[in-house]
């Protein structure tokens, strides 16, 4: 890991800050859509049949990514544990707010608002233990693969382990939905088969965006291949408290 000047460490937390931001935005938006499915035809090949929750979801895969080359294993884990605290907070509102009562007057009554968003707390239950068992594997196997290329290829360790782990997450959202009545058996292996192309599309085209953003990173933090950064947000509040002192 590559210790950062302290002119430097407030950059690098705001950019952490700001793909955190991303990530669990992405991860709350898409456990409030699922419902709506939709259809897409790729180029005659294949017409995908998926839920729009899916849509936002690979760029938490691809966030994760970014900060475990960037930032380092830590990092990432911490994203991916800020998720899971904004989702079930996230559900503790939608409860709330199914709960209370409409008035006669509200464009929206019980009835609508509890068809759209009344499935929610299953959907976020269901979501969160893919999300943990998925995105926990993805971490784990993008170091397993970085330290066995020593820093190079990072194609290889972002598709690896990102099929992989969105396959277990397809796989188990889906079983879970299925078990609680949410979604029909008979549609679980067409929406698995779906879910889980689909995302490996997705996975295999955002990498190059996915060099463009570790490149961008590597050049302005001065990081060489495989390196990370490492930043001790104390040594940053002692030189504040150094300079206070000099001035007084």
């Amino acid at each position: 890991m590559k210790q950062l000047p302290n002119k430097d460490i407030l950059l690098a937390q705001r950019i952490y800050f700001i793909l955190g931001a991303l990530f669990i935005s992405a991860l709350v938006v898409s456990n409030l859509i699922f419902q709506k499915f939709f259809s897409w035809d790729f180029f005659g090949w294949y017409t995908f049949e998926i839920s729009v929750g899916i849509l936002p979801y690979p760029i938490t895969f691809l966030i994760t990514d970014v900060i475990s080359e960037v930032y380092g294993k830590k990092k990432a884990n911490q994203v991916v544990t800020a998720g899971i605290f904004a989702s079930f907070f996230s559900l503790l509102i939608v409860y709330v707010a199914d709960v209370v009562p409409a008035t006669t007057w509200s464009p929206v009554d019980d009835t609508l608002f509890h068809t759209v968003f009344g499935a929610t707390a299953i959907a976020v239950f269901a979501s969160m233990m893919a999300y943990l068992l998925a995105q926990y594997i993805d971490i784990q196997l993008f170091h397993f693969w970085k330290r066995l290329t020593k820093g190079k290829h990072l194609w290889l360790r972002n598709n690896c382990s990102t099929f992989l782990s969105q396959f277990v997450d397809t796989f188990t959202v889906l079983l879970l939905l299925c078990s609680f009545g949410k979604i029909d058996w008979p549609l679980f292996g067409a929406l698995l088969l779906s879910g889980f192309l689909f995302k490996v599309l997705v996975a295999a085209l955002d990498t190059p965006l996915l060099y463009a953003c570790v490149f961008a990173l590597r050049k302005r933090f001065g990081l060489g291949m495989g390196e990370e950064l490492k930043y001790d947000t104390p040594s940053l509040q002692q030189s504040t408290v150094e300079a206070i002192k000099r001035k007084e």
